[in-house]
């Protein structure tokens, strides 16, 4: 029987992972085995254990990136193992001879031999290199403990918060931390007060979580950080809790909520091809799933999709040969058409069609096929052309727009980030709601983070420079506004530093921007410590102005923190965006030095008191600026950054890999000679001998994105020319530390580390 090997895959790694029954001694343990599937390899590695008469397993699949996965159903009799993964129809049977398990595997009426042999389970990375967890805090205990914030006030979670009103706003959602910073999901009853424990977090976090309708919540979660998200769904009681998407492997996104049919939504997932996703409509109850369009072609993939209120599909973004992107639309729901053939530079996206409208082809578009940066249209889909243009900024690219359901899809404001975020109203509705909460909290960014269906209430959420977070209800009909939740009361805001916006000119002529937090010994005049914190991405991200808990740490420790949007960084229109391609660890990293000489210009800081942190993109910042520039950082903290582009491209997961073509354009191309010998200039495992200053490694062990072997390398390469490197990694993590007990390890380390190699004293201004 002929079977696609792809489509295979994306099950196979459900099987195994079954209870494996033999012999107390022979069976417990790790084994692994290969797969053959028409000719390719799939490895699995099947972990076993025993608690009293009942025994367990996982199952890693390598080439998956699928690790720890359950199975339901084993038994072992006369010497012979039988797994059974029920939901997946697929059954292993074998026999055990010595250290070596040999049987056969089937699924859906096919058979493939499959032997195991027991095996020594590894870990992610050369296990020999991480620090020692007491060396680790032997580095922590560098940093003094006399000041008035530890840094658990600034990296536990609060207490609670991700509140959101149920869409009859008769209930309430929000997490709640418990004594073993565990995060649970609790309803509460807004009528009579009662509080339940709805989702309960246990190994593995809750990675998000939301309202499907007034009954039924749903969340996501993924394994030790390995990104393949799981979509679950609960009723508000606790009840009748499934897991919806149980295809491990599998990346689930959701993509519409489907306010009209309450027991629905639109997800994607690359379920059938580990490299493209597909939409799905799914049943939130059930878990019943429709397959809603086939993305077949992985060469060039559909990479988004464009379905409207009532779930239909109306159009879709399609690559051709890697780099270039033709926009389907559909007239009459069937038969799907090339409407715009645009390069992936371009920016042309549907934000909603205009559902107040006669015109079901009317939509607002945010575009910059016709100017530097996004713009807000009215578009006719069908005539493809712009119908009247909305909103612009001369400087800044518009970031998005507000409607309003209940009041037939009234527009009611455009938003767009300057050097903080704004919102300007457009409807009469939401110009009065906007002076009010702006008069009522003026000199603080406000968002509304969720409004109940029929807009009766809100909750408005207030942040600055120097408040963490505080959450209000507002109460529209009884103009009344309440106090719900205050994030971090013990974090006082008169406390807290500045967040400054800067600009300056580059090297090159460019205007740059960014934020410098300064410390109360700087504003007083003194020179102080700096932390240069480059952004990660590194392509179409930025830094904004908001609470940072990074730099108010460093600022209570007295160091300031330069945050530069180099090229490249988002927002600041297209030109500006594509002037850093080809540039990363070049012309960015000048851009970063350039911020670092005006604040150093400004007397804000010490020249020779300078440390480089960043995470991903920027952790490959730290490793670049202190090969590029080796005399100017006094120290650095990498972050799961990359540290070798050769390997980073080979190590892509499945789903970036249809993106490849892109990557090259952002980053280098090693099939073009000039650009692969730039890569190993600008590659820091490359330019080890450069490094003379020290250096912290930081890293998750299952990180998809930047290989556990980017850290590996350069923290080996040191080692081997004699540096004393320290190295944090973390097995139940992946691209950033998400358990808050890691994370206070990991900020507690960095802060003994930067105590360690930053001068402690301040320089105080020359006296006349």
């Amino acid at each position: 029987m002929k079977t696609s090997i792809l489509k295979f895959s994306s099950a196979f790694f459900l099987f195994v992972c079954a209870t494996l029954q033999i012999g107390a001694q022979e069976i417990t343990g790790s084994w692994e085995g290969k797969l053959s599937v028409q000719g390719t390899e799939v490895p699995l590695v099947f972990d076993i254990k025993k608690d009293a008469d009942t025994y367990s397993s996982t199952m890693d699949s390598p080439s998956q990136g699928a690790t720890g996965i359950p199975m339901d159903e084993t038994t072992f009799v006369d010497n012979t193992i039988t797994i059974k993964f029920v939901k997946a129809g697929i059954k292993y049977v074998a026999s055990l001879k010595e250290n070596t398990l040999d049987g056969t595997f089937f699924q859906g009426g096919m058979e493939f031999p499959l032997s195991l042999n027991k095996t020594t389970k590894t870990l992610p990375g050369d296990t020999s290199l991480p620090t020692s967890d007491a060396d680790l805090e032997k580095l922590a205990n560098w940093n003094p403990t006399n000041y008035k914030y530890s840094v658990k006030d600034y990296f536990a979670r609060p207490k609670a918060r991700s509140f959101s009103f149920s869409p009859n706003g008769t209930y309430l959602s929000y997490r709640e931390k418990d004594e073993n910073a565990k995060n649970h999901v609790y309803v509460k009853n807004l009528e009579t007060n009662e509080v339940k424990k709805v989702i309960e977090e246990k190994e593995e976090l809750i990675r998000g979580f939301g309202w499907a309708n007034d009954n039924r919540l749903i969340y996501v979660m993924d394994k030790g950080g390995n990104e393949n998200y799981h979509l679950f769904a609960v009723n508000i009681d606790g009840t009748n809790q499934k897991e919806l998407t149980p295809f491990d492997g599998v990346q689930v996104s959701i993509l519409e909520g489907l306010k009209e049919d309450k027991d629905h939504m639109i997800i994607s997932m690359n379920k059938n091809n580990p490299q493209i996703f597909e939409p799905y409509k799914i049943n939130i109850i059930s878990g019943d799933l429709e397959q809603l369009y086939k993305n077949e072609d992985p060469a060039n993939p559909i990479n988004g999709y464009q379905f409207d209120k009532d779930g239909k599909l109306r159009g879709f973004a399609k690559m051709r040969n890697g780099v270039n992107v033709d926009l389907y639309y559909t007239l009459d729901g069937q038969n799907y058409e090339v409407m715009k053939e645009l390069s992936w530079k371009d920016s042309f996206s549907i934000a909603s069609f205009n559902y107040a409208s006669d015109n079901p082809h009317e939509a607002y578009v945010i575009s910059n096929l016709d100017s530097d940066k996004t713009q807000i249209y009215l578009y006719d889909l069908k005539e493809d052309k712009v119908l009247k243009k909305l909103f612009s900024n001369d400087d800044y690219d518009v970031s998005g727009m507000g409607l309003s359901r209940n009041r037939n899809y009234e527009l009611d404001y455009f938003t767009y980030e300057g050097e903080k975020r704004y919102i300007i109203p457009v409807s009469k509705y939401y110009k009065k709601l906007h002076k009010r909460i702006t008069d009522k909290f003026p000199g603080y960014n406000y968002s509304i983070p969720d409004a109940t269906d029929y807009e009766s209430k809100y909750l408005i959420y207030l942040q600055s420079d120097k408040l963490y977070g505080k959450y209000y209800s507002y109460d529209a009909k009884k103009d009344e506004f309440k106090l719900l939740y205050d994030l971090m009361p013990h974090l006082i805001e008169s406390d807290m530093a500045e967040m400054r916006p800067i600009s300056f000119k580059s090297r090159d002529g460019k205007t740059i921007h960014g934020y410098i937090t300064l410390p109360k010994e700087a504003l007083n005049g003194a020179k102080v410590p700096v932390v240069v914190n480059p952004h990660g991405g590194p392509q179409g991200i930025r830094d904004s102005w908001g609470f940072n808990p990074e730099a108010q740490l460093f600022a209570s420790r007295g160091y300031a923190t330069l945050q530069v949007n180099f090229r490249i960084s988002g927002g600041y229109g297209r030109e500006f965006l594509e002037s850093g391609f080809k540039q990363i660890g070049r012309k960015a990293m000048d851009d970063v030095e350039d911020g670092l000489q005006y604040v150093i210009d400004k007397g804000w800081v010490d020249k020779d008191n300078v440390a480089i942190y960043g995470g991903s993109h920027g952790g490959y910042a730290v490793l670049r600026g202190l090969t590029k520039t080796p005399d100017l950082y006094a120290c650095g903290v990498d972050y799961v950054g990359v540290s070798n582009i050769f390997t980073f491209f080979e190590s892509f997961p499945e789903y970036w890999k249809p993106y490849k073509e892109i990557v090259k354009e952002i980053w280098y191309d090693s099939d073009i000679p000039e650009e692969k010998a730039i890569m190993t200039e600008v590659s820091p495992v490359f330019q080890i001998d450069k490094i003379k200053k020290p250096l912290f490694v930081i890293q998750g062990a299952n990180d998809p994105r930047v290989n556990i072997n980017e850290s590996d390398q350069i923290v080996a390469g040191l080692r081997e020319k004699g540096f004393d490197v320290p190295y944090m990694v973390k097995y139940d993590e992946g691209h950033g530390f998400g358990k808050e007990e890691n994370r206070i390890k990991l900020y507690e380390s960095m802060m003994g580390f930067l105590a360690k190699n930053l001068k402690k004293e301040i320089k105080q201004p020359l006296k006349d």
